[in-house]
């Protein structure tokens, strides 16, 4: 169940309403230009930019680049640069370690100490499957205080890994899901102690080459020279070049560098079918399920859901000066992927994907235009409401904006927008709420909508 503590999470977007599902999909000739006129307000002309792609029936329906490329030297951002994107190498990993299990060189269900003999799992089964599905209990190495302090430092995969492999479990493997970093650095060491190769190389002889992705590789691997997207981050004074990482450091977690272009051509080799048989496509694609029973939303390297009432399976990627998002409708044979060199861009790329993935199928998300409610309607909402037994959220009144606040973190504060009453939204997420009202005519509770489900919270306490 999706809660409301996740509200301020720009990667959340909302239900549509009914009105939306009922709009045709648009003519091929203006779909283009639908998409650029809901997604070219999110881009600045004179500031950091991004690379987005359509494709829709194996046809690219829009590409475009939007602002800068490079600041510094004034260069524009070119629909072809090259990105680094984040997590969005899971799914090379995964499809890499799934080609081997295919081999018969491993099975999903080993214990990663049959590879990797002299790791500390105390006695704890730890499976492959747990490290492609986030569900090991290994400790996350970027979660580690100590990580952006040697953020910089050029590392072997060994001397990662031992930076986090005698950290306690954080549960027994396979009862919870938590995104985990280290579980794909150590399928890459897997991957490496299997194929006798480096992973890079891996990765580029396996399924960059043979898939004509001639732009993507583990960073400082590149076969080629590319117009490449300099990273940018925010600071007080303006926009400043990215933090420094050494990429040996994301390694299989997130070291790949890529285009729109060749992240379409992978998704079009995935729709196909190639390089994995169809049983190994699917299982992919299905949600785990934990020692618990219960289903989680991700698959090996794609987290799973719905967009618009249509499958959806997609990943984002944030690393130092670059956002990414990919987002796959099989049913609907639309692809998107978004690349922006902004580590702080004001709006999630998945925000960017998701609407332009919707205009695609013809199921655009409404436009919501913030009104005007005076200090009295704003204050009948105020209040305390009951997420679940752990957690509330606050609605107050801050002069003529109502701000929301999760009560673990009282120095976070969003501001929700009125679009009408009793209605909300939060400002560049696509999340919004409705405040309830019983028979009396007084507010019960907060429905709030976001990508899969919508989830309802009653009041506990007025303001």
């Amino acid at each position: 169940m999706l809660k409301l503590s996740c509200l301020t999470v720009a990667s959340l977007i909302l239900l549509p309403s009914p009105a939306a599902h009922a709009q045709k999909a648009a003519p091929e000739s203006d779909l283009a230009a639908r998409i650029d006129a809901a997604i070219a307000p999110y881009f600045k002309p004179d500031a950091p930019g991004g690379s987005v792609i359509v494709v829709k029936d194996g046809k690219t329906v829009f590409r475009k680049g939007y602002g800068m490329a490079d600041l510094a030297k004034g260069v524009p951002m070119d629909a072809g640069a090259q990105h680094r994107i984040g997590s969005v190498t899971k799914q090379f990993t995964s499809t890499a370690i799934l080609m081997l299990a295919e081999e018969g060189k491993l099975s999903l269900d080993d214990d990663i100490t049959k590879y990797l003999p002299d790791y500390p799992t105390n006695g704890r089964h730890i499976t492959i499957e747990h490290l492609l599905t986030h569900t090991s209990g290994i400790m996350s190495y970027t979660s580690k205080p100590s990580f952006r302090a040697g953020i910089e430092k050029d590392m072997t995969p060994a001397m990662m890994i031992d930076t986090f492999k005698n950290d306690p479990l954080t549960f027994e493997p396979g009862s919870e899901y938590r995104y985990n970093n280290s579980g794909y650095f150590l399928l890459g060491a897997i991957i490496e102690k299997i194929s006798g190769m480096p992973y890079a190389q891996f990765v580029e002889q396996r399924i960059f080459t043979p898939l004509g992705m001639l732009d993507t590789a583990h960073e400082g691997h590149e076969k080629r020279k590319a117009l490449r997207a300099e990273g940018h981050t925010v600071r007080p004074t303006g926009f400043a070049p990215s933090t420094r990482v050494s990429m040996t450091q994301p390694y299989a977690a997130g070291a790949i560098v890529s285009t729109v272009d060749d992240l379409a051509r992978w998704d079009a080799a995935v729709s196909s079918g190639k390089l994995l048989k169809a049983a190994s496509w699917q299982r992919a694609f299905t949600p785990y399920t934990l020692t618990t029973g219960k289903k989680t939303d991700y698959g090996y390297g794609w987290h799973l859901g719905t967009l618009q009432g249509t499958q959806r399976i997609a990943h984002g990627g944030g690393i130092p000066g670059f956002s990414a998002h990919a987002m796959r409708l099989p049913q609907e044979k639309v692809y998107v992927a978004v690349l922006v060199n902004n580590d702080r861009f004001p709006v999630s790329t998945q925000v960017i994907a998701a609407r332009a993935a919707a205009i695609a199928i013809g199921k655009p998300f409404p436009e919501l235009k913030p009104v005007a409610l005076d200090a009295g309607k704003l204050n009948e909402v105020a209040g305390s409401y009951q997420v679940d037994e752990k957690s509330t959220v606050t609605f107050a009144r801050e002069g003529d904006k109502l701000m929301m606040q999760r009560a673990e973190r009282p120095d976070d504060k969003t501001e929700v927008v009125a679009h009408g009453p009793d209605r909300f939204f939060v400002p560049n997420t696509l999340v919004h709420m409705v405040f309830n009202r019983d028979a009396k005519g007084q507010v019960s509770g907060v429905t709030v909508h976001q990508l899969d489900s919508s989830h309802t919270s009653p009041r506990i306490a007025a303001k």
